[in-house]
């Protein structure tokens, strides 16, 4: 019963959102500042990460595929399908919500705790809508993020492959053509832009609705980040049973 009450907190927090807009040349600005803490602050860690999740996704491709009957252009055709339909919009996203969904409520829960949301409601301002509307536009430019993701995955294969020898760069180049969908891209972008949604929405409720003190901001971290993960997860499974079924 609890969890169907914060579900339809959550959605009626979602109307509030958009109910009544700051007016735009406040939001501008804490739309660009948002940019900066939540996508341009993020973007090496999904670089980082990206490259060598890579390399290693074609190295274990190589050493399972070492039967001179396989074609070794399987090992960048598998490369590139595990980055464009899996990893780089679903795990990136996981990863991505450690550190920008635990910013988001510790940022916003510590605003409650210390009653500035508090004050900003008193002085009649739509608190939802300016805290937490610039955090959604911001994360509107996460699919950019996760292209960047697939590019470098493909790149880490590519040099891990070469680099080690278990490819020439032929045989991986080859791979990554093999059987290429546009529509592959497609599905990747659909599901990183209701992901962004969903890294902006649930930690700020989260941070918005939390109780208690200073050490519970803490807490609420933590539990944002795993519903926000359990989130991603279920959609990610719904959307592909939509779209790739």
């Amino acid at each position: 019963m609890k969890h169907l009450e914060a579900i339809g907190r959550y959605f009626m927090m979602l109307y509030e959102i958009f109910r009544k807009q700051t007016k735009w040349s406040i939001s501008k600005k804490l739309i660009l500042k948002e940019i900066d803490d939540l996508m341009y602050s993020s973007l090496g860690i999904i670089a980082f990460i990206s490259l060598f999740v890579g390399a290693v996704i074609a190295i274990q491709m190589a050493l399972n595929i070492s039967n001179p009957l396989i074609p070794k252009s399987l090992i960048g055709f598998a490369t590139r399908q595990t980055f464009i339909l899996e990893f780089a919009p679903t795990f990136t996203s996981i990863i991505v919500a450690g550190k920008v969904g635990s910013f988001i409520t510790s940022s916003i829960g510590t605003m409650r705790v210390t009653e500035q949301i508090d004050a900003l409601d008193i002085m009649g301002v739509n608190s939802l809508n300016y805290l937490i509307f610039p955090k959604i536009i911001a994360l509107m430019l996460y699919p950019f993020a996760i292209c960047m993701s697939m590019a470098l995955g493909m790149y880490g294969g590519y040099m891990a492959a070469t680099i080690g020898q278990y490819a020439t760069s032929a045989e991986f180049l080859e791979g990554l053509k093999l059987q290429f969908k546009p529509f592959d891209i497609t599905y990747a972008l659909i599901k990183s832009f209701i992901f962004a949604f969903v890294l902006a929405t649930i930690p700020a409720y989260h941070g918005y609705y939390m109780k208690g003190g200073a050490l519970d901001v803490g807490k609420a971290s933590t539990i944002s980040f795993v519903w926000t993960s359990v989130a991603i997860i279920v959609i990610d499974f719904i959307i592909t049973q939509i779209l790739l079924t």
